[in-house]
C-alpha cells in the first residue's frame, strides 16, 4: 500500500509522484520533492481525467493508476545509463537519435557525446523545465523516451535516414495540450484526412508532444532557404525574427501565419539571412552565460561573436541563438 501524499507532503515519494505526473504531462514544473499548489493542481487534473473524486489527495486508487501508467516508461527509462560531455557509444547513438527525432539535435549521429549534442540536451531540458544541466539522467530518460515513444517511429526512422530527400514534403508539428487533429489541420490549411494520411494514423487519439509531419503548403521551397527553430517559452515572433537577422512578416509569410500567436514546441521555418551557413554554429544562450564564457568555450573572442551577430551590447537573454564562428 502507497503512502497518501497530499498539500504539504515532501520528501523522496513526493519526487516520485512529480516524476510519474510529468511523464504523462500533468506537472511541467521542477522536480522538488515538496508537494505544492502546482502539484495538488496537476494531481486534480489526473484524478478528472480517470473520473476519480477531485481530492488533490494521492490516496492508493490515484498511485495505481499513476503505476500503470508510468512503471513500463520508468523501469526502461532506469536501465539507461547517465550521460554527459564526453560519452561515447550505443547509448549516445541513441540518445541523439531521439533528440534529432523530436528535432533538438540537427547534427551527425555518431555516437559522441560532444558540444552541439549537449547543447541539444540542454534545449531539450530547458523546454520541458527540467534543469538545463546538459547531463542526461533518469529523469531526462524518461521524459525523452515517453515523447519519443509517442512518434510514429516507423516515419520517423525513414525521416532520419533520408531527411535531405524528404524535408520538402511536409513540415513538423509538436502536438500541445488540447489539440485536436480538426485545429491543427484548420491550423495550417490542411486536412485531417490529409494530416492522418501523411502520419499513417488509424485513429484522431492524439499524444502530448507526439511531433506530426504535416503537408507543406509550399513544397517548392528550398531547404537551404530556412532553418527549424522550436518555439521556447516566452518567445515571440519579433525576438525570434530579432534573433536570427530577420523580419515578422517574413517567417509570418514562410509559415503562412496569420496572427502573431505562438505555442511552445511550435516549430517555425525561419528565413535564412547567410549563404555561408557552414561558417558559424547555432548555440542557444543557457542560465549564467556570459559573452566571455561563450567566446572561451569555443575558442573564439566576445567581439567576433558580437560582430557576428550584430550586437552592441553584451546583453545576453536566456533562450537567445547566438551564431559562433566555426
Amino acid at each position: 500500500m502507497n503512502e497518501n501524499l497530499q498539500l504539504g507532503s515532501t520528501g523522496d515519494k513526493v519526487k516520485i509522484l512529480q516524476e510519474k505526473l510529468k511523464i504523462l504531462g500533468y506537472y511541467n514544473a521542477v522536480i522538488t520533492g515538496s508537494f505544492g499548489i502546482t502539484t495538488e493542481i496537476g494531481v486534480k487534473a489526473f484524478q478528472k481525467k480517470e473520473n476519480l473524486k477531485e481530492t488533490g489527495i494521492v490516496d492508493n486508487t490515484t498511485w495505481n493508476l499513476l503505476n500503470n501508467y508510468t512503471e513500463p516508461n520508468l523501469r526502461a527509462s532506469s536501465t539507461y545509463p547517465q550521460l554527459s560531455f564526453g560519452a561515447t557509444g550505443s547509448f549516445v547513438k541513441d540518445l541523439q537519435i531521439k533528440l534529432k527525432a523530436l528535432l533538438y539535435y540537427s547534427g551527425e549521429i555518431n555516437s559522441n557525446f560532444d558540444l552541439e549534442t549537449e547543447n541539444a540536451v540542454k534545449r531539450f531540458q530547458l523546454n520541458n523545465e527540467l534543469t538545463a544541466s546538459g547531463i542526461v539522467n533518469n529523469e531526462t530518460w524518461s521524459l525523452l523516451n515517453y515523447l519519443y515513444g509517442n512518434l510514429n517511429v516507423c516515419a520517423l526512422e525513414n525521416n532520419t535516414e533520408n531527411n535531405n530527400q524528404d524535408d520538402e514534403v511536409y513540415d513538423t508539428y509538436k502536438v500541445q495540450k488540447n489539440d485536436t487533429l480538426y485545429a491543427i489541420a484548420k491550423k495550417f490549411n490542411t486536412t485531417v484526412d490529409d494530416i492522418k494520411s501523411l502520419n499513417n494514423l488509424t485513429s484522431n487519439t492524439l499524444a502530448i508532444g507526439q511531433v506530426l509531419k504535416i503537408p507543406s503548403s509550399n513544397s517548392n521551397s528550398s531547404s537551404n532557404n530556412y532553418t527549424n527553430y522550436t518555439v521556447l517559452k516566452n518567445d515571440t515572433l519579433y525576438a525570434i525574427a530579432k534573433k536570427f537577422n530577420t523580419t515578422v512578416d517574413d517567417i509570418k509569410s514562410l509559415n503562412n501565419l496569420t496572427s502573431n500567436t505562438l505555442a511552445i514546441g511550435q516549430v517555425l521555418k525561419i528565413p535564412s539571412s547567410n549563404s555561408n551557413s557552414n561558417n558559424y554554429i547555432n548555440y542557444t544562450v543557457l542560465k549564467n552565460d556570459t559573452l566571455y564564457a561563450i567566446a572561451r568555450k569555443f575558442n573564439t573572442t566576445v567581439d567576433d561573436i558580437k560582430s557576428l551577430n550584430n550586437l552592441t551590447s553584451n546583453t545576453l537573454a536566456i533562450g537567445q541563438v547566438l551564431k559562433i564562428p566555426n
